[in-house]
Parts: C-alpha cells; structure tokens; sequence
C-alpha cells in the first residue's frame, strides 16, 4: 500500500468521526487533506506528482461541486473529496466518487424500505416535483428535501465507495 493510501485511510477515519459525531466534516481537516496530498506527491514525485495532485483536486472537487449546486450533498463532501483527489489522483478519484454515489443510492433504498415510508416519501416527492415544475421555482424541492426526506452523512457511501475504489484498482 502506497503512503498516499495510508493517509488517505488515516483521513477518512477522522473526516467519519467528525461527520458522523457533528454531522460536518471541518475545513481545517479538509484543507489539511490537500495540503497533505499536494505536498506528499511533490516530495515524492516532484512536478510529475504536483501536476497529479492539484488534477485530482479540481476534478475531485469539481465533480461533486456539481451535485453541490443540485443540493444533493454539502459542501463539506465537496472540500472532502478535493482532499481525496489530492491525495490520491483523478482515477482514483473518479472511481471513489462513483462507487460512493453507487452506495449512497443503496443505502437510500435501504432506508426508505426498512422505515416504512417509501409509498409515502416518492408520492410526497412526486408531487413536489409537480409543483415545482409548474410554479417553475425549486423552493417546493427544498422544502421536501429540507423537512421530509430521509437524510444521511454522504461518509457512509464515501467510505465502502473509497474502499471499493482501491480493492478493485490494486487488489485484483
């Protein structure tokens, strides 16, 4: 296992801790992340590494700023996978953010399914969408996302999606 790695997965622990505990995932750990990252890859790898980790910044944070304007995750998954793309490069990366989208959707299932309340949640969110489209404002959708929808940290994808990510790019 490559150091990168080994700071990767010493930083997601602590990034589970903080979102988990108090729902955020702090600045000053996110922006540790990067520095961290940039500054490993260019002691090791020198501008080759640099070129790496500052690629794997932008597209990491780039990416999953998209979702962020759609209101789909905070800004701390945002800051959080700039760190990850820092320290671990734009593949790895990309691959990481899919299999977290993968296992946010499966643990969404899981929840609306375990909790009794899936007819309920997609006529609500339906109907939401509805009136959204027809008053062509997305206050409705924030609302239904705000007081009504089923929410978790994004870290409990992050992590098996971080950890998917790297059994199948090294491991097999």
């Amino acid at each position: 296992m490559g150091g990168q790695f080994i700071i990767l997965f010493l930083f997601l622990i602590v990034a589970s801790f903080y979102d988990i505990k108090y729902n955020r995932i702090p600045n000053w750990l996110n922006v540790s992340g990067v520095i961290i990252g940039i500054v490993y890859h260019l002691i090791f790898n020198q501008l080759d590494g640099f070129i790496h980790s500052i690629t794997g910044m932008f597209v990491g944070g780039g990416v999953l700023f998209i979702l962020y304007l759609f209101k789909a995750i905070g800004a701390g998954d945002v800051k959080l996978f700039a760190a990850i793309g820092a320290l671990a490069g734009v593949l790895f990366t990309l691959y990481s953010i899919m299999y977290s989208i993968i296992f946010a959707g499966i643990i969404g299932l899981i929840i609306l399914l375990f909790t009794k309340t899936f007819f309920i949640n997609m006529t609500l969110a339906f109907l939401h969408i509805k009136e959204s489209i027809q008053k062509r404002d997305l206050t409705p959708l924030d609302e239904f996302k705000n007081n009504i929808s089923n929410r978790f940290p994004f870290i409990y994808a992050v992590v098996p999606g971080v950890i998917v990510s790297y059994y199948y790019m090294f491991l097999v």
